[in-house]
């Protein structure tokens, strides 16, 4: 039900806004406050960047030095100079987490004077953000979403959109702060229609953001069943009209639907109760799969997928060795993500065709 909206993180999915902060100088003489200028980078996301103190040089210095303890007693020492109008960049590498840094910034004329800076100011590393969204957090019916972030909640962007065309609701809804790993909740008005796409962007406290896109529907194609002869896999002449009436219908589907998201098509096999079970299940794979090569041969484009569940996942509750004409059965169902199957006893394994 989660596609991956960008593909650099989920996610993934995560952008920084990198918080430019100019120091408040305790009352710097004018010829060092002339001579050079410093600024925080003060947040980042491991991985992308570092938190760094960038020193811009506004008029000739012989050379500066920072010096900075860290808050967990790790110390910093950097020398350098430039011309004027450049800016050195002094990254702070540090674990993830917030820590305070305590120093001074020293600059040296090219009359042999110096002055003094103090610097007092924090950082914060960022580990990825994470928005976590299962299955069944997307409640449909109810008009109703779920999810957790692993940072603070500040707000969330929402976009649902139907079938019509038309969106149930677009917009901006605030949290307060709710911490880490607190289940949040966003709700839509009711819309004519079915819910084609959820579209989800989570912020968390310092303005970093993830989001996904949630196709939370499938489309189950009405067909009629195709009779296999006993334990075989090919399909017989005689039945070849009933799957090219099946054809039209998945075609006219992904035309409907095509236009919202990258479609594909799962077709599934069953059996009835007669015969060992891991027979039955192998056959209904191969007949999945006969009948997918069937739609392919037809001229869908879509990617295409398979799965035999056998005597697995019943349409009618038969005592085992049970001939039931209502589970020698196959679905067709069309999906941006993989279905979920009623009464399937265990995750399907996808065989792309």
């Amino acid at each position: 039900m989660v596609a991956a909206r960008d593909a650099r993180g989920p996610h993934r999915a995560m952008n920084a806004r990198l918080l430019l902060l100019t120091f408040a100088l305790s009352s710097p003489t004018p010829v060092l406050a002339d001579a050079i200028r410093v600024s925080l980078e003060g947040r980042a996301v491991l991985g992308e960047k570092l938190p760094a103190l960038l020193v811009h040089i506004e008029e000739p210095i012989a050379g500066f030095e920072v010096k900075l303890k860290r808050s967990d007693g790790h110390e910093v020492a950097v020398k350098g100079g430039g011309n004027p109008g450049l800016t050195r960049r002094i990254e702070l590498a540090q674990p993830e987490g917030r820590f305070h840094y305590e120093g001074a910034l020293t600059v040296r004329f090219p009359d042999a004077e110096s002055g003094e800076l103090p610097l007092s100011f924090d950082t914060e590393l960022y580990g990825a953000l994470r928005l976590d969204v299962r299955k069944e957090d997307v409640d449909v019916a109810a008009r109703r979403l779920r999810f957790v972030l692993n940072r603070p909640a500040k707000r969330a962007e929402l976009t649902v959109l139907m079938d019509t065309g038309k969106k149930a609701f677009e917009g901006e809804v605030p949290f307060k702060g709710e911490a880490a790993g607190t289940p949040l909740e966003l709700t839509w008005p009711a819309e004519e229609g079915r819910v084609m796409k959820i579209s989800l962007r989570a912020f968390d406290t310092a303005e970093f953001y993830t989001g996904v896109d949630l196709y939370p529907w499938q489309v189950d194609i009405p067909h009629e069943e195709v009779n296999f002869a006993s334990g075989r896999a090919d399909i017989p002449a005689a039945e070849r009209g009933k799957l090219d009436k099946s054809h039209a219908l998945i075609a006219d589907a992904l035309a409907k639907y095509g236009r919202f998201a990258s479609l594909r098509l799962y077709v599934i096999g069953h059996t009835d109760t007669v015969g060992a079970a891991a027979e039955n299940r192998e056959l209904s794979v191969r007949r999945a799969k006969r009948l997918a090569a069937y739609f392919r041969k037809k001229g869908l484009r879509v990617p295409v997928f398979y799965e035999g569940l056998g005597e697995e996942a019943p349409a009618v509750a038969t005592p085992d060795e049970t001939a039931e004409a209502g589970n020698r059965r196959a679905e067709y169902i069309i999906a941006v993500e993989d279905p979920v199957l009623q009464h399937a006893p265990r995750p399907p394994r996808w065989r792309k065709l």
